[in-house]
């Protein structure tokens, strides 16, 4: 292995899109935690699923290795990484860009972690930016869009159907 092979699988990693929201890379969402070359050549890539049941990790993983072996590194592990788990602070300002391009809402500041947890009987209401002419005025549809990770809304302004990224 070249010393230039470590940025090359790099390169390729980070260039794997999403199966799930194909304009997003997976470094742009924040799954790709870390590409290392071992001692012996191996290729090693880290990624933190969006949450543990994510239905598109067994494809990102797939997409990962094929992408690595078609860019001539024969040997590829890609390793899964639960801790710390995925927050959607971790999406990139390009795939908060690229997302909004797109028509879907990008996700806000996720909610905060450690110490006391609020009880709430009913789900916080959002502040949801139209995507598509940056009203505020929103309204949620349903809870579950195309994927679990999206919301289904609808602008009161423009009155456009759009999907929301919720803030994990």
């Amino acid at each position: 292995m070249t010393a230039t092979g470590l940025p090359r699988a790099r390169e390729i990693a980070e260039a794997v899109t999403d199966p799930e929201l194909p304009m997003l890379t997976l470094a742009d969402l924040g799954v790709l935690r870390g590409v290392e070359l071992t001692g012996d050549g191996t290729v090693v890539v880290t990624l933190t699923p969006t949450y543990s049941g994510c239905p598109a990790m067994a494809e990102m993983r797939a997409d990962v290795h094929r992408g690595l072996t078609a860019g001539g590194f024969e040997r590829v592990r890609v390793r899964t990484a639960l801790d710390p788990p995925w927050t959607t602070d971790w999406i990139s300002p390009r795939g908060r860009h690229r997302l909004a391009e797109h028509g879907i809402a990008p996700p806000g500041t996720a909610p905060a972690r450690g110490g006391p947890v609020p009880l709430r009987l009913e789900p916080p209401r959002a502040q949801v930016r139209c995507p598509r002419c940056g009203s505020p005025r929103t309204e949620e549809l349903s809870r579950f869009s195309a994927t679990a990770c999206k919301a289904l809304r609808r602008c009161t302004d423009c009155a456009e159907p759009f999907e929301h990224v919720k803030e994990i």
